[in-house]
């Protein structure tokens, strides 16, 4: 793009995520569709026939399209409306100020993913402008519900109007970053991704008088015990292939720490050891990898009893869990049951309150090819490699369905990798406006290239 357009691209972006972070979408409750009305005005001045479909009232999402003449697959360009909580208090700034400052865009979604929105928003509209003749459908979403399962948006669009946004590709969150390491760029693209499991754990008890504990069967102490056997329990390591190729990826540079992977490589049981060595000087990567190798059980919410002087007869945990690809809830519930064997099974239950299967798409195809070739377009001296995201998107829905989906929001990081970790779900979440630049100029050109 010349000096001039890119300078307007900026303006542009930059506007539309401060706009869009303005508009409150904390979910839950979510409450998308104000965004997603914001949105359709912003795409229909160019042209775009935009349709706002709500799940049910306020849970809004907005679907538009490019028509294309048939000869070649469709392409989806997915996005999320919807942001976790934020603390006011802690932050520095008002989480929904959309502040621009320091060269930043600040504000919940900053990162995940309203930036995304604002990218794939501006990508149709660049189309539309330069009068981009493509050769199949185009077609933007941006939906609700992605951060509590997605069933109020991609879940609930394919399963009751599975015309409007079923597609042949999907571009969506969930890669696209950047390692920075040695000067080098290493981008990532996500071909696979965790399965989510959400496990309540309840345990049972007898109730007392909390003068008189000994009296009482204490159901606190009974799901203390578990989460924090099952907190500390490491399971087994297994190498799947797509993280086999990211660490092959990351070697390459030969640059400490990361040359310490190739011993992982070598020998996948010695993970921990390795990492325990790399977390010293890049503890955010090494963290990352150690998800990617095992089976992850994580306390995340502990409930329990009425009152202050009472022993409750009942108490609850819930447990993010996430598997690998070739694993399933069953794997994980006996991995569980006999890690907390001594717990006495008898006066536990178990309930999925969520669970997704892990998903993946092949590497070997032509919009991989167009990804990677781009990349190195805009990074010459970038590396590209596949990933697997530890986390969930919304591209397990349609996996599931039959779409190739990659997670691929062109970003380079550009602060230390442990810090831009925190920002996601976290505090004084931002983004460069020259990564918003970065990731309209590098997506524009993969969707003109794919599609023409």
């Amino acid at each position: 793009m010349c000096a001039q357009l890119l300078h307007e691209v900026e303006k542009e972006v930059t506007s539309l995520l401060s706009d869009l972070i303005r508009i409150n979408t904390t979910n839950p409750p979510g409450n998308e569709t104000p965004a997603a009305q914001f949105l359709a005005k912003t795409l229909e001045k160019e042209g775009l026939k935009c349709e706002v479909i709500e799940s049910s009232p306020g849970r809004g999402n907005v679907i538009t399209r490019i028509k294309g003449t048939g000869k070649k697959p469709n392409l989806l360009l997915l996005s999320h409306l919807d942001v976790v909580p934020a603390i006011e208090k802690e932050w520095s700034v008002g989480p929904f100020s959309g502040l621009v400052k320091d060269g930043f865009v600040w504000g919940r979604g900053a990162i995940d993913m309203k930036s995304f929105v604002a990218i794939e928003a501006l990508v149709m509209k660049l189309l539309v402008r330069n009068n981009v003749k493509p050769k199949g459908d185009i077609i933007f979403a941006a939906t609700a519900d992605e951060e509590r399962g997605g069933n109020a948006g991609v879940g609930w669009l394919v399963r009751y109007h599975p015309e409007k946004i079923r597609t042949d590709y999907v571009i969506n969150e969930g890669g696209g970053e950047s390692f920075p390491i040695n000067g080098k760029h290493v981008f990532t693209i996500q071909i696979a991704e965790k399965g989510v499991n959400w496990l309540r754990i309840k345990a049972k008890g007898s109730p007392g008088h909390g003068s008189r504990p000994g009296m009482a069967d204490n159901a606190v102490l009974r799901i203390a015990e578990v989460a924090a056997k099952l907190g500390t329990h490491k399971p087994e390591i297994m190498l799947v292939d797509s993280v086999k190729s990211f660490l092959k990826g990351l070697t390459e540079t030969e640059t400490a720490p990361w040359n310490l992977l190739n011993r992982i490589l070598r020998n996948p049981l010695r993970a921990d050891e390795v990492l325990d060595e790399m977390a010293e000087k890049e503890k955010g990567a090494a963290e990352l990898i150690r998800a990617m190798l095992r089976m992850t059980i994580a306390p995340t919410i502990i409930h329990g009893g009425i009152k202050e002087n009472i022993i409750p007869s009942e108490s609850e945990g819930v447990f993010d869990c996430r598997i690998l690809p070739g694993q399933t809830k069953d794997d994980l519930l006996k991995e569980i049951k006999t890690v907390i064997a001594s717990v006495d099974l008898a006066k536990l239950s178990f309930e999925f309150i969520q669970s997704d299967a892990p998903s993946g798409s092949p590497s070997d195809t032509p919009l991989y090819r167009t990804m990677e070739k781009t990349l190195k377009e805009f990074e010459p001296n970038c590396s590209v490699v596949p990933y697997m995201q530890t986390g969930g998107t919304d591209s397990r829905f349609l996996r599931d369905v039959g779409s190739v989906c990659y997670g691929f929001h062109p970003l380079k990081i550009d602060m230390p990798l442990s810090e831009f970790w925190k920002l996601i779900h976290g505090i004084d979440e931002r983004i460069s406006v020259q990564n918003l630049v970065f990731g309209v100029s590098v997506l524009y050109r993969v969707v003109e290239e794919f599609m023409t």
